[in-house]
């Protein structure tokens, strides 16, 4: 049956795609002018500091504020998507995928890679992604259906998990209501679990952050999702995954204060239920030195 689904989804995405650029001809024109800025200022880029003012004009910008250059966001893969986030490595629409809510998400190519090592990495890195979501589903971690995986416009089709909040958005909404906490300490204990099971399973995220993990509603079920595996991989060393919670605890005690507590709690959890828990703490541990020395020494 996957077959024919397949056929229809690549069909669909043909046929959209060829409608899509007649109609979309100016919005290329323009995104292309966009480019050539964006290399001109690429090629200019000592003339520019980090307020994004350029060197004479610094003075001026004293009273005016800092001058900093937007990024023109590139046109939707398919008509109809909306965009909802632009960062980095990817602009993120939402809208309808064969009639399924879908969140798409197009890379944004790097221009001061060659060409062909840019197609090479940026279908790496979308296979990748895609795997790591499937072997998080086969596992039962909840993550989101890949539905499509496009790589002529370099995007990925997923699941939109409709009316989620991020778990950055619910624990600041808990912290700046001065309602009880006490259930973000249970909730501590599901993203244990949560990332347990995922190291359990050899895959390292790579970017554990509070905002690459959702919660379904009802919120007081306090089911979560994981996202966002761009930058995933495969590994069954402790370095890799004490270095995965690293990252987390690095992002979660920066984004919310007072919540130490918390984050002991979610490693307490990780270490009881991950069979592998032992070297990957005591790993932790060393990465956690590693990182005060380097902060040390500057």
């Amino acid at each position: 049956r996957r077959a024919p689904v397949m056929a229809a989804a690549e069909a669909v995405v043909a046929g959209l795609r060829s409608g899509m650029a007649a109609a979309a001809g100016p919005a290329m024109d323009e995104a292309e002018a966009a480019g050539a800025a964006m290399d001109e200022a690429e090629a200019a880029g000592p003339a520019i500091d980090a307020t994004g003012a350029t060197g004479p004009a610094m003075a001026e910008a004293g009273t005016a504020g800092p001058v900093v250059a937007q990024a023109v966001p590139p046109p939707p893969p398919l008509p109809g998507l909306q965009l909802v986030r632009q960062g980095a490595e990817a602009c993120v629409y939402r809208g309808l995928f064969l009639g399924r809510a879908a969140v798409a998400k197009l890379r944004i190519p790097k221009r001061y890679r060659h060409p062909a090592l840019e197609e090479r990495l940026s279908r790496r890195r979308m296979a990748q992604e895609a795997r790591s979501l499937l072997r998080c589903r086969r596992a039962g971690i909840s993550a989101p259906v890949v539905y499509f995986v496009d790589y002529v416009t370099n995007s990925i089709y997923l699941e939109d998990i409709v009316d989620s909040i991020t778990v950055q958005d619910h624990i600041n909404s808990l912290q700046q209501s001065g309602n009880d906490t006490s259930s973000l300490l249970i909730l501590a204990e599901k993203m244990g679990e949560l990332l347990a099971r995922m190291h359990d399973e050899d895959l390292i995220h790579g970017d554990l952050t509070t905002s690459n993990i959702l919660l379904r509603p009802p919120m007081e079920k306090l089911d979560l999702v994981l996202i966002d595996f761009g930058l995933s991989f495969i590994s069954g060393l402790p370095e890799d995954k004490g270095v995965d919670l690293y990252v987390l605890e690095k992002a979660f005690l920066s984004t919310h204060p007072d919540t130490e507590a918390m984050f002991k709690t979610l490693l307490k959890t990780y270490a009881a239920i991950s069979k592998k828990s032992g070297p990957v703490i005591k790993r932790l541990d060393e990465v956690r030195l590693r990182g005060r020395k380097r902060s040390m020494i500057g």
